[in-house]
């Protein structure tokens, strides 16, 4: 006879860390959670904004959060964990930064709960790769500048990533590889020229927004002291951000940095 399992297992996006942008669906998920699961980068933002504007959680949290470098908790005995909880009945959240299954490792979870047979409900959430770009008014896609969009880490191999400026690309958890990363996309058909913005800590206290082309972005990142969580963004759409304002003069940061435009280097406003 197969076991009876009472309990259950949600996967929550929790969104790039601003509780205003948590679904209804994933707060309600909290409420009724016996214990949160949660990932250090979104995920305790919600939960600490949530705190902020008086929503009293009642579950346990466990902290599973990963530095960048340094695993905390291994994905394994996270999974582990999520199946040995929902075994002893409790309604378990796993809180994810971002959208579950965009590069989140959602899927792994999903599968390992279901092959251990642990119900489990997906509540998808706003991934970071769309959303911090957002803040600093660039769209992914618009009319006459941009038809398609590739969202890769800069862990990937992009060397085989085609199309030119009009093609753009965002790269997750790609600071610590920010040089290669320019050089490899400025090789094919975008150029050195092409437009590049980083986004740190979107929808953070820290946020910043950094303007600047794939010939110009890693000094520009060195000078500044950029640090992750950062989103980078490749293409002619960093031009519609109002942080781009006098972008041409860019190119040339390198050897004259004063040049740089003022609204290049002032903080996003705070939302």
């Amino acid at each position: 006879m197969s076991e009876t399992i009472h309990g259950q297992v949600t996967l929550v996006g929790a969104g790039p860390g601003d509780a205003g942008l948590l679904t209804i669906r994933g707060l309600r998920a909290l409420e009724r959670a016996d214990v949160i699961v949660a990932d250090r980068l979104g995920a305790r933002g919600v939960l600490d904004g949530l705190a902020a504007e008086g929503v009293e959680l009642t579950a346990e949290v466990v902290d599973v959060g990963k530095l960048p470098g340094h695993h905390a908790v291994p994905q394994d005995a996270i999974n582990a964990l999520l199946v040995t909880l929902a075994r002893a009945g409790k309604r378990v959240v796993r809180l994810k930064g971002g959208d579950p299954f965009i590069f989140g490792r959602g899927g792994e979870e999903l599968a390992h709960c279901r092959e251990h047979g642990v119900a489990v409900e997906v509540v998808p959430g706003i991934t970071s790769a769309i959303s911090v770009p957002a803040i600093a008014g660039i769209p992914l896609t618009h009319r006459g500048l941009a038809t398609t969009f590739t969202v890769v880490t800069g862990h990937d191999q992009i060397q085989a990533l085609g199309g030119g400026r009009d093609h753009t690309v965002v790269l997750l958890m790609g600071i610590g590889t920010l040089a290669n990363s320019a050089i490899t996309l400025a090789r094919g058909e975008r150029g050195g020229e092409c437009p590049v913005a980083i986004v740190e800590d979107g929808y953070g206290e820290h946020q910043r927004v950094t303007i600047g082309t794939l010939d110009s972005i890693a000094l520009q990142a060195a000078r500044r002291g950029v640090r992750s969580p950062a989103v980078v963004v490749v293409g002619d759409v960093v031009t519609l951000s109002p942080y781009a304002e006098g972008f041409e003069t860019l190119a040339a940061l390198a050897p004259q940095p004063a040049r740089l435009s003022p609204s290049s280097t002032r903080k996003a406003p705070q939302q």
